[in-house]
């Protein structure tokens, strides 16, 4: 059903709904809540913790003058309950003084006590009187444009209304597992009576979400067992001498991990396997000897990579270590002639390796006897775009590669149409990398350590969260950055990155940083998936507490890759005790898969598996709630109905439905 039959919404709405990724009503049922005001009872600030959020019974007393010519415009008035005096302030909302006038209120915000000094921040307000609307269990939803708490909940509440919400999964499984009705489920989280019946109604909305998505791997899967085309006749003795290329002992999970690809190579039907591994962990090593396998065994091979950086990166190191054979190179950035003549080679069988972005998948690229292809860096590829580069050749093998550590337990929905290999240990000779939390006191001695290490020849990644101000303007932007840096170390050259760049800047920005033209990079996590640069020994990262454990290390990654010892800084914005916790779990770990693991404790499997990235989410369900263990008995669920027979024709039409949903996303 389209948003516009909904009653509540006209164009204007439609449009602003949709820059959230709304396009129908069954899409807003399942825009769930961001967070939910417990409204439920009033407090008392004299007992309030730093960074509580509470409901207040108050009088303001009197408002200070706003200083509209200042960038930061503080909204601050002074308030009393029960004789016990503290402030509230609004950032950079100037419209809250024209609303705000002496008298008793309802205020519901996050309270800041430093040193006795007690104020809140940002809070929700309403004048105090009997018909207020501030109580209950209210929901809180994301917002764009003019939408405005009111509407979306009105919206949500007429789409509920509207639309099918009966489960696709088999009566007799929902009775055999005591599944509570599903439509109930949905009414509940977005209108919660209480606490425990909304996390009832999260797990089972996740239940019915998992058990569609296993269910569509599950089919696809089974769909690509294809016969085997192409007879690798490279032998194990072959691989052995390629290895010692490298000039190092492959560790044991290196080995296992090339042996899986051989074996695969020989079986009767295709090999489509991941290989994760933290970051430094060998996987590209891994990939080349795969590469060989089909070169060797006379076949074509093609290595496709998210950027250009990183694909120029990887075509020099082809190479290096195929000397032997004609490696060739296709990216965006070439020349039209330049283009042309490669696909004329291509088409022509004069490469046997060809190394490139998007570009390989353009419909007018030919690559005849194409057997084997490796993607680089997966989760910036969607199903579709894998699909599309397979397509060049008939049955050909594909290997993807990840560095982004999830919980080994979690591979099956992230992954579930792969074969997993898991590399968990490191070369050697690898580096362990410094890790420090930095306090604000200490955050002018880290430029001083950062202008002394770069007037010695190294380098410096600073990572800031976002491009622009946020609405309070308490986080620091990349441009704002960028501009502060310069002023305060004049004798530093600093370099500007972030998404918004076109991709040609971007590349032009990473490649003089590289050249060691920038002694600092200033950038977005758009360095987080990057190039190796070994001169580059400092990560600092500004709000680190606003990044998700795995993207902290997949960032301090970026550095230690050189032979020269490298140190992380965590610069902590907030000071809540769950951000101590968090900054601390990556200052003393260096496994990605054990971070992995933290992450997922602490943020929920809803945020988990629900990161937008390019306008997706791999599930449904950002924002619920659930135990991890929800998804196992997804999976029990879905074994269950396809061994007794039950997947019919209508879970299989919302299995297809989810996976074809899948086939733009960017998996994280």
């Amino acid at each position: 059903m389209k948003l516009s039959m909904l009653r509540s919404i006209g164009e204007k709405r439609e449009k602003d709904f949709n820059k959230l990724g709304i396009f129908t009503a069954e899409d807003l049922v399942r825009f769930y809540p961001r967070a939910y005001l417990d409204l439920t009872e009033r407090v008392s600030l004299r007992g309030a913790y730093n960074n509580d959020m509470v409901l207040v019974a108050c009088e303001v007393t009197r408002l200070a003058p706003v200083n509209h010519a200042s960038r930061l415009k503080v909204v601050k008035a002074y308030c009393s309950q029960d004789g016990f005096p503290f402030t509230v302030v609004w950032f950079n909302q100037p419209y809250v003084a024209q609303k705000l006038k002496a008298g008793e209120y309802l205020f519901y915000g996050r309270v800041q006590n430093k040193f006795g000094q007690v104020s809140l921040v940002n809070p929700t307000f309403e004048p105090l009187d009997k018909n207020y609307r501030l109580k209950g269990i209210v929901p809180v939803y994301s917002l764009k444009g003019s939408l405005s708490q009111k509407v979306v909940r009105a919206a949500v509440k007429e789409a509920l209304q509207r639309v099918d919400l009966s489960t696709v999964i088999p009566w007799q499984i929902v009775k055999k597992f005591g599944l509570p009705d599903l439509e109930r489920a949905y009414f509940e989280v977005h209108n919660p009576t209480s606490h425990e019946k909304k996390d009832v109604a999260s797990e089972r909305i996740a239940l019915e979400e998992y058990f569609t998505l296993i269910s569509a791997f599950k089919i696809i899967k089974g769909g690509k067992e294809e016969v085997r085309l192409h007879n690798y006749t490279v032998t194990a003795k072959d691989v052995k001498a390629f290895s010692e290329r490298f000039g190092f002992e492959f560790t044991d999970g290196q080995k296992r991990a090339v042996n899986e690809i051989f074996v695969n190579l020989n079986e009767p039907t295709k090999m489509n396997r991941l290989i994760q591994g933290d970051v430094g962990s060998g996987k590209t090593a891994v990939a080349l000897c795969g590469i060989y396998m089909a070169v060797k065994s006379g076949f074509k091979a093609a290595y496709l990579s998210p950027t250009e950086v990183l694909a120029e990166q990887n075509y020099h190191v082809l190479e290096r270590y195929f000397p032997d054979y004609r490696v060739g190179y296709l990216a965006g950035g070439m020349t039209a002639k330049e283009k042309r003549e490669m696909k004329t080679r291509l088409k022509n069988g004069e490469i046997d390796i060809i190394c490139g972005t998007h570009a390989i998948i353009q419909g007018d690229v030919e690559i005849p006897n194409l057997s084997f292809i490796v993607c680089d860096e997966q989760h910036r590829f969607g199903v579709a775009q894998r699909n599309a580069l397979a397509e060049k050749g008939e049955g050909t093998d594909m290997l993807v590669m990840s560095a982004t550590p999830i919980p080994r337990t979690l591979s099956l929905i992230f992954y579930g149409d792969l074969d997993v290999t898991t590399i968990t240990d490191k070369p050697k000779a690898r580096q362990e990398i410094a890790t420090s939390i930095i306090p604000e006191s200490k955050y002018d001695d880290m430029l001083d350590y950062v202008q002394k290490e770069t007037a010695a020849g190294k380098q410096a990644y600073m990572v800031c969260a976002k491009i622009e101000d946020d609405e309070e303007g308490s986080i620091m932007s990349v441009t704002e950055l960028y501009e502060e840096l310069k002023g305060r170390l004049p004798t530093v050259r600093f370099g500007l990155l972030h998404g918004k760049m076109k991709e040609k800047e971007k590349t032009e920005v990473m490649t003089a940083f590289k050249n060691r033209e920038y002694d600092c990079l200033v950038s977005t996590t758009v360095i987080e998936v990057g190039v190796d640069v070994p001169n580059a020994t400092i990560m600092i990262i500004y709000n680190a507490e606003r990044f998700g454990l795995s993207q902290l290390h997949q960032l301090r990654g970026r550095v230690g890759r050189g032979a020269e010892k490298s140190y992380c800084f965590l610069l902590q914005g907030a000071e809540s005790d769950t951000a101590k916790e968090r900054l601390l779990t990556l200052k003393n770990n260096t496994d990605g898969f054990k971070i992995a693991e933290k992450d997922l404790e602490m943020r929920g499997s809803g945020d988990f598996f629900g990161t937008r990235q390019s306008g997706k989410v791999l599930t449904d369900i950002k924002n619920l709630r659930y135990p991890t263990s929800v998804i196992f008995t997804a999976k029990k669920m879905s074994d269950d109905a396809f061994a007794m027979g039950l997947a019919d024709e209508r879970v299989r039409e919302a299995a297809i439905k989810k996976y074809e949903s899948l086939k733009d996303v960017v998996l994280n």
